[in-house]
């Protein structure tokens, strides 16, 4: 377990890592928590997208519990569509574990091209986004670097989800002035909301996070790639960075493989936290991303369904080629910590790297 008793507290490590130090251990930050955290405090999923002080006491006690870094968090991956006048349907019952959208604004590529911008204030759920963060902005414990995140999908996946990813990608091919009108609605609200989470919380305690799952090598080539992420995530981040952010955490969800030398043309910070899926190695990681921490990347799969030695085994192997990293390393889940993960599991991962994770002096 621990070592010694001057250990630095999960913020100091992150911070160490983000003024490009060492820190004494490797720090647990598994992403997405906030669904196994409810789950974890004994309440019903949709607790964690529309009760925003519930789900910030759950996500503080999961993370002292687990001996997780604490950056409070709440969004969901189908985000875009409500906020542009569409509708969503709460998770509720053993299969669903997130919002979904209920219904779409648009239909058709004409409507699109119709489409325009709402008031970011009050489009969907980012009343509800704003309020956890006011609550969570009123304290900072010693395990959370940033108490404050501006967390959303990238916006690829935010246009994506207007319409819904079948149409938006059939599109591509033959409507691709639709899918640029979307882009530019979606990077211009995106950008909107950050601007609005800097007017009320400043930057030096604002983590921006954002998730790309849509614009995977599953599901797009990387030549779409390069014609429609590209350009709009590049222009996203240099604002954000342009707004005096230092720090972009970055999850670049699934198997983007063939998309690494894209994303390796986009600034994520000084440092940015780059957080992959299984999918990408960690040393390929490091390779395209040189000067950023790279968080990852045990598959979320096994935290399910494997067994608690497993996850173990498992776990210890990231963290040994994760220390290894020239610009840094944070470890976590390759994706969501898995809702209805049993606690046995998930305690694997922070023996693990409380028995693996400490860095030799001098190495």
């Amino acid at each position: 377990m621990a070592k010694g008793t001057g250990m630095m507290t999960d913020a100091q490590r992150i911070k160490a890592l983000l003024n490009r130090q060492k820190p004494d251990r490797v720090s647990n930050w598994p992403i997405l928590e906030v669904s196994f955290a409810v789950i974890y405090d004994k309440a019903p999923i949709a607790y964690a997208y529309n009760n925003p002080e519930f789900a910030l006491a759950a996500q503080r006690k999961a993370c002292l519990d687990f001996d997780w870094v604490f950056v409070p968090e709440t969004d969901y991956a189908e985000q875009g569509a409500w906020e542009f006048g569409g509708d969503i349907k709460w998770p509720s019952g053993e299969f669903t574990q997130a919002p979904v959208v209920a219904h779409h604004p648009i239909e058709t590529p004409e409507e699109a091209m119709n489409l325009k911008m709402p008031d970011v204030k009050n489009a969907g759920f980012i009343p509800i986004q704003m309020e956890f963060s006011r609550i969570a902005a009123q304290e900072k414990l010693d395990n959370e670097p940033f108490n404050v995140s501006t967390s959303f999908q990238g916006p690829f996946c935010f246009a994506a989800n207007i319409p819904g990813p079948d149409k938006f990608c059939k599109w591509l091919i033959k409507k691709p002035e639709a899918v640029h009108h979307l882009l530019r609605l979606s990077v211009d609200f995106l950008v909107g909301v950050v601007q609005y989470w800097k007017d009320t919380f400043g930057v030096d305690n604002v983590l921006p996070m954002y998730f790309e799952p849509t614009a995977v090598n599953d599901i797009i080539s990387p030549k779409h790639f390069e014609q429609f992420v590209l350009p709009y995530h590049k222009e996203f981040h240099q604002k954000i960075l342009g707004m005096g952010f230092k720090h972009i955490f970055c999850h670049i969800c699934g198997e983007h493989n063939m998309n690494l030398p894209y994303w390796a043309q986009i600034p994520m910070g000084d440092p940015g936290i780059v957080s992959i899926g299984h999918e990408v190695e960690l040393e390929t990681a490091a390779k395209y991303f040189p000067n950023d921490i790279i968080l990852g990347n045990i598959n979320p799969t096994i935290v399910q369904v494997g067994t608690p030695e497993e996850i173990y085994q498992a776990s210890k192997e990231v963290i040994e080629r994760g220390k290894k990293l020239p610009g840094g390393f944070i470890f976590a889940t390759g994706c969501d910590i898995p809702p209805m993960a049993s606690v046995e599991n998930v305690m694997a991962m922070t023996r693990a790297v409380n028995d693996f994770g400490w860095y030799e002096e001098g190495k």
